[in-house]
């Protein structure tokens, strides 16, 4: 049986994945290692030692710790690099635990499967690398522009494995993928926060014109991806994929469709001053991937819309502890949202 060490296993991502490998591919064990910030929430991985056994393992630590880190990779196949601080609004109040986290970490997960022979290193990276997608969606030859410190904390890390391939041959690939959305998602996040603040009838808070556009994959296509390149993905090591949908939705457009689904009044929409280095777009060119693998997202974006709010309505009291209980959620709540200078335009617009 492969071992794979998957890092930040119990965030949104990570833990789709991990209950993707365990039920998809029984020839996989997974140990998961997370430090449980505020994304990472040991439910989100409920029920996987009972349902699988020896096969699932999880470890409270930080990848940081170069110790505990080597301990855990001996004798592992490869590892998912899912760890990472990653919300850009936090990048912009505390730019260097997203420095620590995602570069220095990044490098101590590297050193440690250089000196245990890893097979292979998924390095997780984001489309946020690019910049702006202004023209045409980012192929993975574009330059990279990061706008934000977690934009340019992930490229740092992007590029750190990168370099271990071109001076180790360490097997390491990266992909970037773009927006995600599904269950288990933190509800700090657009979608999810949407959701459940409409499901209060609470305000939605919308960035300067809302008209901000950004690809959005289904978290589970996502995770279909990845789980290619554990056994073909060898041989493209040193490579980068995009990763993404082709669906391409403003904030606006998002919005507008929740209110529908759910009934709600347009009123609630709440325009908010806009954040500092706000990408306009966001985009990938998936034509390598879709290429070299015969990948092709299977949940259009409406279905996967509809199935991530069914989760949410039928989960509310996953989403209602963090909301209600998380002090570190309610002051980044407060920061972000509440104390920013409010215009108080409604969108006048019918569902």
């Amino acid at each position: 049986m492969k071992k794979l060490l998957v890092t930040g296993g119990a965030g949104f991502i990570g833990s789709n994945f991990v209950r993707y490998i365990l039920s998809d591919f029984p020839e996989y064990s997974v140990i998961v290692l997370d430090k449980l910030t505020y994304a990472g929430n040991l439910e989100n991985l409920a029920g996987l030692a009972e349902q699988f056994g020896t096969r699932y393992h999880f470890v409270y630590g930080d990848i940081c710790d170069s110790q505990l880190v080597n301990q855990l990779t001996a004798g592992c196949y490869g590892i998912v690099n899912f760890a990472a601080e990653t919300h850009v609004d936090r990048s912009i109040i505390n730019a260097g635990s997203f420095v620590q986290t995602d570069v220095y970490g990044t490098y101590v997960l590297l050193e440690s499967a250089r000196m245990n022979n890893i097979e292979l290193f998924l390095q997780i990276s984001t489309d946020e690398v690019y910049g702006e997608a202004p023209g045409r969606p980012s192929r993975e030859d574009d330059a990279l522009m990061p706008k934000s410190p977690y934009a340019a904390s992930k490229c740092g890390a992007d590029r750190l494995a990168y370099s271990y391939y071109t001076t180790y041959n360490m097997p390491v690939i990266i992909t970037r993928c773009t927006n995600n959305f599904g269950p288990y998602q933190h509800p700090e996040k657009l979608i999810p926060l949407f959701i459940s603040n409409l499901l209060e009838n609470k305000p939605v808070p919308v960035y300067g014109s809302g008209k901000n556009t950004r690809d959005w994959i289904y978290v589970e296509d996502h995770c279909r991806a990845l789980a290619l390149f554990l056994d073909k993905g060898k041989q493209y090591a040193g490579e980068v994929f995009n990763i993404g949908s082709g669906t391409e939705k403003s904030v606006l457009d998002i919005t507008e469709t929740l209110i529908r689904i759910l009934n709600k009044s347009c009123e609630l929409i709440q325009f908010v001053v806009d954040r500092p280095g706000h990408v306009q777009r966001h985009a990938v060119d998936t034509t390598k991937l879709r290429t070299k693998f015969g990948w092709q997202p299977e949940t259009d974006f409406t279905t996967g819309l509809e199935k991530t709010i069914n989760w949410y309505v039928t989960h509310q009291m996953w989403w209602r502890k963090i909301k209600e209980k998380n002090e570190e959620y309610r002051k980044f709540y407060e920061q972000n949202y509440i104390q920013r200078d409010i215009t108080f335009e409604r969108a006048n617009r019918k569902t």
